[in-house]
């Protein structure tokens, strides 16, 4: 129970944090719709130092195909940001930061509203800015992170991992990215985490021209030969012009959605609220 309350305290401190940071926190901070390559060496080198990482969302959802009850339907939250922790450029034109994601899976619909499980994912890591004859076309992450859930006994998950990740931008409208890792597990109770949460993943994302609309793919390879794949598909409607608010639908099929259930699968659709960074989103 007290760990349940202390998880709860700071699950909503790190939100009250996102709510009051600028609609427009990011990593790097571009004014307007156009990539300026001037505008984000000056980002990566001034600033911002603290801004979003992933994609911050609150969605709500249920199951395809099961039977909807109260105990399948729940609210995911992701909460995600980064600190960048030098302020001059490192060798090789990187930037050393400080990574954090947290995703929470909340069962509203249930006697007293358990938050069923909470997955922690700290890093700290290299990231070094792509530029082709002068345009700006991406980044590369180098980054030593950490998933658990902060439990103990037999619901205790966690594992270690050194990524090497990047997103290449084809043109303004379509991202690609790709990461792998070098898993550590040191989880007795996930020995075999990796046949479920994956070796490696990759996917593309689509913004229209007008930057309102967009759409996401992302796959993570399970390990074997078999192509299985945890597939989660996205889509997002800018809110406001000048916003990076979206209306957002997530669907998601395969295993380790989360740590704790992540030998079961799980196949959801939810819809909801999500802040996006204005460039391209870490996966």
């Amino acid at each position: 129970m007290k760990n349940r309350q202390m998880n709860r305290r700071i699950t909503f401190i790190i939100l009250a944090l996102i709510t009051s940071l600028s609609s427009s926190a990011q990593i790097v901070n571009i004014s307007n719709d156009e990539i300026d390559t001037d505008s984000v060496r000056r980002a990566f080198d001034d600033g911002p130092y603290f801004g979003l990482y992933k994609d911050n969302y609150f969605i709500i959802g249920c199951p395809l195909g099961p039977k909807i009850t109260k105990h399948n339907s729940n609210i995911k939250f992701q909460i995600s940001v980064a600190q960048r922790l030098t302020k001059s450029t490192l060798p090789f034109g990187t930037y050393l930061f400080l990574f954090y994601s947290q995703k929470c899976f909340w069962n509203i619909f249930e006697n007293s509203m358990p938050m069923t499980d909470l997955n922690f994912n700290p890093g700290i890591g290299l990231t070094k800015p792509l530029f082709v004859k002068g345009r700006f076309v991406g980044k590369i992450n180098l980054v030593v992170e950490h998933e658990s859930n902060g439990r103990d006994g037999s619901a205790s998950r966690s594992w270690n991992r050194i990524s090497l990740g990047g997103s290449i931008m084809i043109d303004p409208q379509i991202v690609v990215h790709g990461k792998a890792w070098i898993p550590i597990i040191d989880g007795a109770e996930n020995k075999d985490i990796l046949d479920y949460c994956g070796i490696y993943q990759m996917g593309t994302s689509f913004t229209s021209q007008n930057g309102r609309f967009g759409f996401a793919i992302n796959l993570v390879k399970r390990k074997g030969w078999k192509l299985n794949y945890n597939t989660t598909l996205e889509f997002n409607y800018r809110i406001f012009k000048r916003d990076n608010q979206f209306l957002f639908l997530q669907y998601y099929s395969g295993y380790g959605e989360g740590l704790l259930a992540y030998k079961e699968y799980h196949s959801m659709v939810r819809v909801g609220l999500v802040i996006k960074p204005r460039l391209f989103s870490d996966y």
